[in-house]
């Protein structure tokens, strides 16, 4: 993420009842599609929606167990893919990162993401990306089958740009 900032900024994280109602919306989804939400998919998914805000991989596996012991690598990574493949997760390539899609606990369909990251503070914004569609269609055209898209942008935001 970017450098500490020495300026306020806005608390994005949910509260406990937002995130358990998030991870039962995405339990019913999984339900419906024939999937389950093992153990360790629900505690990954549960890191990423409390933490509000993109984590690391190994911030994640340090953070899983209830009693302060860390994941195996490979059963973090593993409900990570999972979750991206559903569209629940988004994976931020340019800061290595994963974060809870913002529409996680509605029934979105699988989406371009689009992220506006701060280079400041490291805040990250998902916003809705116009042409999302019309670049999934120019992919079919080729004869592409695109499973993900995500685009980053980096700057500041507005609680960054004030104060700078």
């Amino acid at each position: 993420m970017g450098v500490a900032c020495d300026h306020d900024h806005a608390d994005s994280r949910p509260g406990a009842a937002e995130v358990e109602e998030a991870i039962v919306s995405v339990e019913a989804r999984c339900a419906a599609e024939g999937e389950r939400m093992t153990a360790p998919r629900r505690r990954v998914l549960e890191l990423l929606l409390a933490a509000g805000e993109p984590v690391k991989a190994y911030d994640l596996i340090a953070r899983y167990g209830l009693d302060g012991q860390a994941a195996k690598p490979p059963t973090v990574y593993r409900a990570l893919e999972f979750l991206e493949r559903r569209g629940v997760v988004h994976r931020i390539a340019s800061i290595s990162a994963y974060v809870a899609c913002t529409a996680v606990a509605g029934d979105a369909p699988a989406h371009a993401a689009a992220f506006l990251i701060c280079d400041c503070c490291g805040a990250t914004e998902e916003v809705a990306v116009a042409g999302g569609d019309a670049f999934a269609d120019a992919a079919s055209a080729a004869g592409y089958a695109i499973e993900r898209t995500t685009i980053e942008g980096h700057g500041r935001c507005p609680a960054c740009r004030v104060a700078a």
